[in-house]
């Protein structure tokens, strides 16, 4: 079977040679490469280095060298047929079927590149000629220099039907319609696709020109202000960057490669001296287009204009990686001003301007919880619900579960802060008239030893399981909470699937025990109801609530204290003055804090001795009226 060398780039291209290898040897990431111990030889510090970009491993022990083909042959023992065929169906690709006259075809293709290289010649030729006069007026207007033209290859397709078929008459006809050039309708002569347009070739990562662009001198109804050449045998505009292969080197040396919106932002860009940068061919990023630059960058950042078009343009790229998302590899993006594209930044403001935007990007999750939150008004409940819907269906893309998990988290709590603000809590006073304000206030010894147990683990865990079966008890109270325990959440596995299930059915959770969903089966058991309030039947609903939130604020910040205090203490040696003061601040805090789970601890113990001396009261006269009855009778 004949496989012509462009269809072995082309599968090359689509495999992230890295991610093939990584799933039999651990690689470590080693600047712009990855390295590991040789799967080929033992050895105990790692000569095993893989390049994504020049697509190849090499082992600098035992001088192992090889691409995507040669590891599925080496690793698993395929011949070169079967490795080819498991490589292009986990590319999408078809392997060319059996056939004698493949190797003509193959021939063939190898002609549409001289083809599309004397194109581009004569384009050049044509811009630089006396027809090509108002093409470079144009170029001038819009501040290109000859260096920035010739390096670009800019060029001027005539206004002319026939004009590259007779500049190219030494090439079958039916080749310049293959790679694009001409255009063939039936029963009418092929004629030329471009024409009275700036040229701009299209190269693949060899440099090789595989298409062309153009644009009109000036925009004009009804006509495109760009045109691109057609998906060719060459050409595959889903899978095609432009720039790319000048973007690949300059991106090695600077960590990073911007994705531009068409190609004069680009040239624009590599202009002012941000050579990293590349476009797609005129439509949404693609996943192909994302895993190039991936290869090129882990967070490729995403410049597109500041207006409408340009944020849909982001958005769709950013649905487009979601699924796509593995540790380390996402994409940032760039704000750009309203209705500013990044050439008019750079004419109006300089490089700098871009720099500083440059620094300052967004995350994929930024970009996506600004779009679902202004996508539709927020004035009413439904409206609200439906924000959080859109988010979790964004989520729901994500393949890799733990990204997956670690972005549900973190839009739910910013959905619960935005929809859930907290309330302000109100001060506890402790009841007029009570025993606790007769005389001095002491603390009673059984508050003494549930202080003393606050400052244990036990304490927090017996906190943590009131918490969480409080909040199953109330669910009107959980979006109130839900930004506190998601950040309490964060490092605790087995705190975190609670907190989400009590986020997910808070409401189909009832305020009674007939509640459709049992939380028993994925909460830690209650304590001793007698402790919280929250938790005992028949409870006043207010005070439950404000009892639930201020034990919601006791488990959250007293760890966070605690943890402060240590690190405050841990800074003595280097700033002794600085540290005392903070670590006494947060003493003074903690006080406080005990303070509050005293008054929580005295209120629950007045409300008992109230109804236990009711109850008595009422059993006094209960025990009165008895004789009076007898005597009756």
């Amino acid at each position: 079977m004949a496989l012509s060398p462009q269809w072995l780039d082309d599968l090359k291209s689509r495999i992230t040679l890295s991610a093939l290898i990584m799933r039999t040897v651990k690689l470590q990431r080693a600047g712009r490469e990855w390295k590991a111990c040789c799967p080929f030889h033992s050895e105990k510090s790692p000569s095993f280095y893989v390049n994504d970009q020049k697509g190849f491993y090499h082992c600098f022990g035992c001088q192992q060298h090889g691409g995507a083909i040669d590891w599925m042959m080496e690793q698993h023992g395929l011949q070169f047929m079967d490795a080819v065929k498991e490589l292009a169906a986990e590319a999408g690709m078809d392997v060319p079927a059996p056939d004698p006259r493949a190797a003509e075809r193959a021939e063939a293709r190898a002609g549409l590149h001289d083809v599309m290289a004397a194109a581009q010649e004569w384009f050049v030729e044509q811009l630089r000629g006396p027809d090509g006069a108002e093409a470079r007026s144009y170029l001038e207007r819009r501040g290109l220099n000859d260096r920035t033209i010739r390096q670009f290859g800019f060029g001027w397709a005539p206004d002319d039907k026939e004009a590259i078929k007779k500049a190219l008459a030494r090439f079958d006809e039916r080749l310049l319609v293959e790679a694009g050039l001409l255009i063939e309708v039936e029963n009418k002569i092929p004629y030329s696709r471009f024409r009275g347009r700036v040229m701009l070739p299209i190269q693949d990562a060899r440099e090789r020109v595989i298409a062309f662009g153009g644009r009109i001198l000036q925009d004009r109804d009804g006509v495109a202000k760009y045109l691109n050449s057609p998906d060719t045998p060459l050409f595959d505009k889903g899978r095609t960057l432009y720039n790319l292969h000048r973007a690949a080197a300059a991106s090695r040396k600077s960590g990073r490669v911007i994705v531009a919106e068409g190609y004069m932002d680009v040239i624009a860009l590599a202009a002012a001296g941000f050579e990293d940068a590349v476009a797609p061919m005129g439509t949404a990023l693609t996943e192909q287009q994302i895993e190039l630059l991936w290869r090129m960058a882990d967070k490729p950042v995403l410049c597109f204009d500041g207006d409408t078009a340009g944020r849909r343009a982001a958005m769709r790229a950013a649905e487009r990686a979601l699924p796509l998302l593995r540790p380390g590899h996402s994409l940032q993006v760039v704000q750009l001003p309203t209705g500013i594209d990044p050439d008019d930044l750079i004419k109006r403001d300089g490089p700098k301007a871009m720099e500083c935007l440059l620094a300052d990007t967004k995350s994929l999750l930024d970009l996506v919880w600004e779009h679902e939150q202004a996508a539709q008004p927020l004035s009413s409940p439904e409206d609200k619900a439906g924000l959080k819907a859109r988010l979790l269906d964004h989520v729901d893309t994500i393949a890799h579960p733990d990204i997956k998990s670690l972005y549900r988290r973190e839009l739910l709590d910013r959905y619960g802060t935005f929809a859930f603000p907290p309330r302000p809590q109100r001060e506890f006073k402790p009841r007029s008239g009570g025993k606790w304000n007769d005389q001095p206030q002491r603390t009673p010894p059984e508050v003494t030893q549930r202080l003393r147990k606050a400052t244990t683990g036990a304490f927090r865990d017996m906190l943590t399981a009131a918490v969480l079966n409080g909040l199953a008890q109330h669910p009107g109270e959980i979006h109130r909470h839900a930004d506190a325990l998601l950040g309490l959440a964060k490092g605790d596995a087995q705190l975190a699937r609670a907190v989400d299930f009590l986020l997910d059915n808070a409401q189909e959770l009832e305020p009674s025990a007939n509640s459709p969903i049992s939380a028993a089966d994925n909460l830690p058991p209650p304590p001793d109801k007698a402790r919280f309030s929250f938790l005992m039947e028949g409870s006043d609903p207010d005070d439950a609530r404000e009892d639930l939130a201020e034990a919601v604020a006791l488990l959250v910040e007293r760890p966070a204290l605690e943890a402060a205090i240590a690190a405050a203490t841990r800074r003595f040696d280097i700033d002794p003055d600085g540290a005392f003061a903070e670590q006494q601040r947060l003493r003074k805090r903690k006080l406080e804090i005990d303070s509050r789970l005293g008054q929580m601890a005295r209120k629950r113990a007045a409300q008992s001795q109230e109804g236990a001396e009711a109850q008595g009261q009422q059993d006094r006269a209960a025990d009165e009226s008895q004789p009076a009855e007898q005597e009756t009778d």
